[in-house]
């Protein structure tokens, strides 16, 4: 399974989403999942099972398959209930304690 977070450059947002989603999947105890970053030129639909992006680029990634969008990129609680949401809807573990 791979999550792939995405930004205009690839650079400085999109790391920042990436290392959050590593970070929340840890918390979690979620793993098999890799995760990467990448600029939205580069990206097409088979670059990742579910692609993270900013509310900004939400009318620019019709066709990249399962799409999640972050209202906010620096909010970690959104962050953390849509990685969840998203483990789940995938058919990934997430321990008991974190599933509710």
């Amino acid at each position: 399974m791979k999550f792939l977070a995405v930004c205009s450059s690839g650079l400085g947002s999109s790391f920042m989403v990436h290392m959050n989603i590593e970070k929340v999947l840890k918390e979690l105890g979620v793993t098999g999942v890799d995760v990467d970053h990448a600029d939205l030129g580069s990206v097409g639909p088979d670059s990742a099972d579910v692609v993270f992006v900013g509310a900004d680029l939400a009318d620019s990634v019709g066709g990249l398959g399962d799409v999640v969008v972050l209202d906010s990129i620096i909010d970690k609680e959104e962050l953390r209930t849509k990685v969840r949401e998203t483990a789940v809807r995938k058919g990934i573990t997430v321990p008991a304690e974190d599933a509710s």
